[in-house]
């Protein structure tokens, strides 16, 4: 009997809202990762020297068309991320502050993280090294009437609860020579928080991240900036970006980039004075996006940032005047 491809689709995102109770909760995906070290490695807390605000939005597999399961009342929601980052360098702490807001929604759940970060930086070699540590606060809704035979004397539904509030760690090792290149290491969820009431588990993901900052002599108006990420979630599951923009006169920027097995994508965006804005879209290579009727037109991203810097005089020297008594 042959499955309709909707069918097969609606499957996709009910297993999606449902992992929560058959696999780890996974760590949302941006394409703009360059721009969003923040959320990936608390070690990045304050190391632009400014106070910045950051926001993306991620709408992932536009177009992808979904039915209602038999006995569910929605097809669940594809794959929408919100976030929100801010990050200050504190002077008397020897280092910076950061603080996280996800939204994340996929299938019949959804997840609203809150993470506070501190990092530890000194000069190291060229440039200096900084290690962070962050607190999550995790908020995971699920939504039960969506589910394949949703009964409420169903056995393996009925002892399910629809909320549950986990509470997570994070280390990271971040390392920059400013204008020139940047590694980072970082271990996100590192307890693998669980709950018993929904059956939800915080998968440990391992971020491994780096870039580079090339000004060609022939054209020193342009800066080439290759970058990647690899990640991968209790060792289980890998995913590897590879992107590179080029720079004009840092006013605005534009690249390519891929991520393995899933998506090619374009990136753009244009500096003014304090603000980035950044656009990227993907454009989907799995078989969800096949250019069929109901299948994905690709993914869209908007990035925004503001940064400033407050500077605090120095106190001018005090000159004291001591007499001096001769016997």
């Amino acid at each position: 009997m042959k499955i309709k491809l909707s069918n097969k689709l609606s499957l996709l995102l009910i297993a999606l809202g449902f992992s929560c109770v058959a696999m780890a909760q996974q760590e949302p995906q941006f394409s703009q990762y360059m721009f969003n070290r923040l959320s990936y490695n608390p070690g990045y807390a304050g190391s632009s020297g400014s106070i910045c605000a950051a926001a993306m939005y991620r709408q992932q597999w536009m177009g992808l068309k979904l039915d209602a399961p038999t006995g569910g009342q929605n097809a669940g929601s594809v794959p929408t991320d919100i976030l929100f980052t801010f990050d200050m360098p504190v002077r008397f702490l020897h280092g910076g502050l950061g603080l996280n807001v996800v939204s994340d929604k996929i299938g019949y759940r959804n997840n609203t993280m809150v993470s506070l970060d501190y990092a530890f930086r000194m000069f190291w070699g060229e440039g200096n090294l900084s290690a962070g540590v962050e607190v999550t606060l995790n908020s995971s809704k699920l939504d039960k009437s969506g589910l394949i035979g949703n009964d409420p004397n169903d056995p393996a539904l009925s002892h399910l609860g629809e909320s549950a509030s986990l509470i997570d760690g994070s280390v990271g090792l971040y390392y920059q020579v400013p204008g020139k290149y940047y590694l980072g290491l970082s271990v996100k969820n590192l307890l693998g928080a669980h709950s018993d009431e929904i059956l939800f588990t915080n998968a440990r993901t391992l971020y491994i991240m780096g870039g580079y900052d090339y000004v060609p002599a022939s054209a020193p108006s342009l800066r080439i900036k290759p970058s990647a990420m690899i990640r991968t979630a209790n060792f289980s599951i890998f995913q590897a970006d590879v992107s590179c923009l080029v720079d004009y006169r840092n006013a605005f920027w534009g690249g390519l980039g891929y991520r393995v097995q899933d998506a090619i994508y374009i990136l753009t965006g244009v500096h003014w004075k304090n603000v980035r804005v950044g656009l990227s879209y993907d454009l989907t290579t799995s078989r969800l996006g096949t250019y069929k009727p109901g299948r994905s037109i690709g993914s869209v991203e908007l990035y925004l940032k503001y940064c400033f810097k407050v500077s605090v005089p120095r106190k001018p020297n005090t000159v004291y005047g001591n007499t001096i008594y001769l016997d």
